[in-house]
């Protein structure tokens, strides 16, 4: 089960993937807009689709790293968690 944290950062970045999604829409519009040849209205249909791809690819990162994080594979700081344990062998110095 997802936690509440977890959750609401998969919301958030879902909808900036959302926003980011129509945006790139809006500027290939414009771009279409602007354009003169066909061959330009092509670069701004493929400048949105890779728009989005990116979008997309942020927002499953995101969520992988939520899920990561909640399911215990890194610590959640950022940082490397140092043990003050010893495993029992002796040190060669």
């Amino acid at each position: 089960m997802q936690s509440l944290k977890e959750k609401a950062s998969n919301v958030a970045a879902s909808a900036k993937s959302g926003m980011e999604k129509t945006k790139a829409t809006v500027q290939e519009k414009v771009d279409k807009m602007k354009a003169n040849d066909p061959t330009e209205k092509a670069v701004a249909t493929e400048k949105k689709d890779g728009r989005i791809y990116e979008a997309e690819m942020n927002k499953h990162a995101t969520q992988d790293r939520n899920a990561a994080l909640h399911h215990g594979a890194g610590t959640g700081t950022g940082r490397p968690h140092y043990s003050n344990t010893t495993t029992g062998h002796p040190h060669n110095c």
